[in-house]
């Protein structure tokens, strides 16, 4: 990841140019480390995201829709009442490190005019968002810092905010090219990179390994240099001193094999495996957006749905053992006619059976009259001995019937189970993790609490449109699924699933029109995508027209039966990426 001091440099004029002179207009705290201020000026309004979560910390603009809680956070509901109406006054970073200032001019509770700071310290688990008054005094922040946690600095209310313990580095602000190279020279025993990283302030291992590699082709001991070597160091420092000071440089990365983006910087990064593959985004915010919002919101949304992830599991564990538990005992049923004719046998040979014997030969006249030997208890009767293999026969048949709908019931729960578990993993946001757990709980998996009477509006499906401007409608989980089928699709639009698995219901709408190959190629690729096979090779898509689709009565959400349908095998398709 390439969010250095120098790249903060480049994105902090970027958001500076558009936020000096802009009020806050609203305060959001979408989740526990995070802040969002929507900006506003004569002409244009954007949203300023904070994030000082460990895994993607970061500040930029954003165009994302933010999923902010129902009620807000306390920490929120304190930036608003400091925030809410200021207007930015300037946006600073303590030299090349990784924190950025951004000072406001408020208004307090009385009215009077009040200078206020956000401090984003951007430094992996050490992340941090600190709010300040006018004597740089801590009025809170997202992460309390006490002296359990930390005994170099607390971050605390009422606590004097300073600054963390700086680094012995040069800077490209401060020092020329020529005291820059001399500082990395002069570790004689270091690798050229990690002579770099350690004299210069606000470069990244990755710069650090780009400017070894340009400079040597590769990444030498410093001591082992030529004079060629050297000069190139020194212009390529040059060269990068003269980005920084002019402030101008242009937002590059990187993508992998599936189209991620793998790296990013201010600058190509020609060593890199993926170089191939370069691009350049419009704006720093916007390759920060593209970069880290779908990570971040993918690994919060897993950890809230943590829970849920792990009562469908025990759910899905424990009906396949009941299963097997049963289909073992359905297999004990399968002698039950042996029984019958055990007892029929002992009743039409009671004149020659006595009691006391351990078994009776009897011809079996079900068997060609060949001799068949009964095991018997011998303190019953020949008359009992009948009588006890007809009970078992009847408890045999009566087992086999009860089991098998018991295994038919149970399998059809457990597929269930499983589409749940598909939903959960392609849920994004809280209300679509809710609406799963809302089905949980109305069909009794999860017990309800005296807040789940409250009801929420239902969230839409997805929409996206094919080549030709069809639109194309996929559910986000069993609720979803059947209300898009069964109530929302019209009779004669084509409907989607992949075949013999997990999926989301995919509609494609006609609007009474012949709609043509290419586009029912996409939804099937489509529906391909949002199913339990999306990362396998080609997959097997069943596709009808929605008035062909029935509910069995008592089934699962989100369970139809199709007995009119066609298949095509296609390769999923990302509709977001196409």
């Amino acid at each position: 990841m390439g969010t250095d001091g120098l790249f903060l440099h480049f994105l902090k004029n970027e958001i500076a140019d558009f936020a000096v002179g802009a009020r806050v207009e609203k305060i959001y705290q979408p989740a526990k480390h995070e802040a969002v201020l929507l900006l506003r000026t004569r002409t244009e309004q954007r949203k300023l995201f904070f994030s000082a979560s460990g895994n993607y910390p970061r500040v930029h603009f954003t165009t994302m829709a933010v999923e902010n809680p129902m009620k807000p956070p306390m920490l929120c509901m304190l930036l608003r009442k400091h925030l809410t109406g200021a207007i930015v006054k300037s946006v600073s970073q303590v030299g090349q490190d990784r924190i950025l200032r951004f000072d406001f001019d408020a208004t307090n509770e009385i009215g009077d005019r009040v200078n206020r700071a956000l401090i984003i310290e951007i430094m992996a688990q050490y992340s941090n968002i600190i709010l300040l008054d006018e004597n740089e005094v801590i009025i809170d922040a997202v992460k309390r810092i006490d002296e359990t946690k930390s005994s170099v600095r607390e971050i605390l209310p009422h606590v004097h905010y300073c600054l963390p313990p700086q680094q012995n580095k040069l800077s490209f602000t401060r020092n020329t090219p020529e005291e820059l190279t001399a500082s990395v020279l002069a570790k004689e025993n270091k690798q050229l990179s990690g002579a770099i990283l350690g004299s210069i302030e606000g470069i990244s291992p990755l710069l650090a390994n780009e400017i070894a590699y340009r400079v040597t082709l590769g990444d030498v001991a410093v001591k082992e240099m030529s004079s060629a070597m050297q000069a190139r160091l020194s212009q390529e420092l040059s060269e990068l001193q003269q980005k920084v000071l002019s402030g101008s440089a242009t937002p590059w990365y990187c993508t992998d094999v599936d189209g991620q983006i793998a790296e990013y910087s201010y600058m190509p990064v020609t060593h890199h495996p993926m170089c191939a593959n370069a691009k350049t985004a419009n704006s720093f915010s916007a390759l920060l957006d593209a970069y880290s919002f779908g990570k971040e919101r993918y690994f919060r949304s897993k950890a809230k749905a943590a829970d849920l992830f792990k009562t469908v599991e025990t759910l899905i564990e424990r009906t396949a053992r009941k299963l097997l538990l049963q289909r073992e005992e359905l297999s004990a049923c399968a002698d039950k006619e042996s029984k019958r004719i055990f007892a029929e046998l002992i009743n039409a040979n009671l004149y020659q059976l006595e009691k006391g014997a351990f078994y009776y030969d009897i011809p079996n006249y079900y068997d060609n009259y060949n001799v068949v030997r009964i095991p018997v208890q011998p303190h019953l009767t020949p008359t009992a001995n009948a009588q006890r293999y007809y009970k078992e026969y009847r408890k045999a048949q009566t087992a086999e019937k009860m089991l098998t709908d018991l295994i038919e019931k149970g399998e059809a729960e457990l597929e269930y189970f499983k589409t749940v578990e598909d939903a959960l993993s392609r849920a994004q946001t809280e209300r679509e993790l809710g609406e799963i757990r809302s089905e949980l709980k109305d069909a009794g998996y999860i017990k309800k609490t005296a807040q789940d009477k409250k009801s929420t509006k239902p969230l839409p499906p997805l929409e996206f449109t094919s080549p030709n401007g069809y639109k194309v409608y996929v559910g986000r989980n069993n609720l979803q699924n059947e209300r898009l089928s069964l109530k929302t699709a019209a009779k004669n639009d084509w409907w989607f699933h992949v075949q013999k698995a997990p999926g989301s219901h995919v509609v494609l709408s006609t609007n009474g029109e012949e709609v043509p190959a290419a586009d029912m190629e996409y939804a099937a690729a489509v529906a391909a995508f949002f199913s339990s096979l999306a990362s396998g090779g080609l997959v097997e898509v069943d596709y009808t027209q929605v008035k062909n689709l029935k509910k069995p009565p008592a089934s699962a959400p989100g369970f139809v039966i199709y007995h009119v349908y066609k298949t095509m095998r296609i390769q999923p398709l990302d509709p977001e990426k196409s």
